[in-house]
């Protein structure tokens, strides 16, 4: 087997969920091979680059071997290699954050604020 549809191949490899989902991910141009947009019939072979935004995370991978069954998760990871470039660190200063529903700062809650941000009296 030297190809597969795309939709197909990220429902086995376990990037999606269900097929369907693959498929809508697909049909709604959030998925692209070597590129280019596709459509959910678009094949993928070994050595193409697929870039597939799933679950608010852009994932990139490499295409290493075709499978159309879905697999367990130890096998479906030695079909792709993931290319996705780490996330960016967090914020490294202390980010002042209110209980919900608090409700709106106080003068001496927004000067406390405003001193932890740098901008203090």
């Amino acid at each position: 087997m030297e190809s597969t549809r795309v939709d197909r191949w990220l429902w086995a490899v376990r990037l999606t969920k269900t097929r369907s989902d693959a498929a809508a991910a697909v049909r709604g141009g959030h998925v692209r091979v070597n590129d280019r947009p596709a459509k959910p019939a678009t094949g993928v072979h070994p050595g193409d680059t697929v870039r597939a935004r799933v679950h608010d995370r852009t994932r990139i991978v490499e295409v290493v071997r075709v499978i159309e069954k879905r697999v367990g998760a130890p096998d479906a990871a030695t079909c792709y290699i993931d290319r996705t470039p780490a996330p960016p660190p967090e914020a490294l200063t202390p980010v002042a954050r209110r209980e919900r529903g608090a409700g709106r700062p106080t003068k001496r809650d927004r000067r406390l604020l405003d001193r932890l941000r740098g901008q203090g009296w």
